[in-house]
């Protein structure tokens, strides 16, 4: 009987993968830094909106607008984590393949999603048992 290698990306295309996370984990990182400057209210503090005819308004759409960048803070954090997590899997050479099916992710999916540890089959049957 034949004993199976499993195919993993040559280190060529992984260097490639390395280097499209660390774009995107740079760009991620940068967005978190500006979200949370503007959350922390650092650059700006006139008296522009202290004036009582908007205050009313003005206070809702803060809150609200807090509320939104607290939430893109918090997927940020998860996205910068799951790149970092992406990048280990690079040096160890397990990158691109599947936990579920345990076959190499395609390509195209991993450019798009260089962060994902699912196929498109992977991730339909973990949907189909999360049913």
């Amino acid at each position: 009987m034949e004993e199976k290698r499993e195919k993993r990306y040559s280190m060529e295309e992984r260097k490639e993968f390395r280097k499209l996370i660390l774009e995107k984990l740079e760009k991620a990182k940068k967005d978190f830094l500006i979200l949370q400057d503007s959350f922390s209210n650092s650059q700006d503090n006139g008296t522009d909106d202290t004036y009582p005819t908007f205050k009313a308004f003005e206070e809702g759409s803060e809150t609200l607008s807090k509320e939104q960048n607290a939430q893109i803070m918090e997927h940020l954090q998860k996205f910068i984590k799951s790149l970092n997590a992406a990048l280990i899997r690079v040096e160890n050479k397990d990158y691109g393949i599947c936990r579920i099916t345990k076959k190499l992710i395609p390509k195209g999916r991993l450019m798009a999603v260089p962060h994902t540890t699912l196929s498109i089959e992977g991730k339909r049957l973990v949907e189909k048992r999360d049913k």
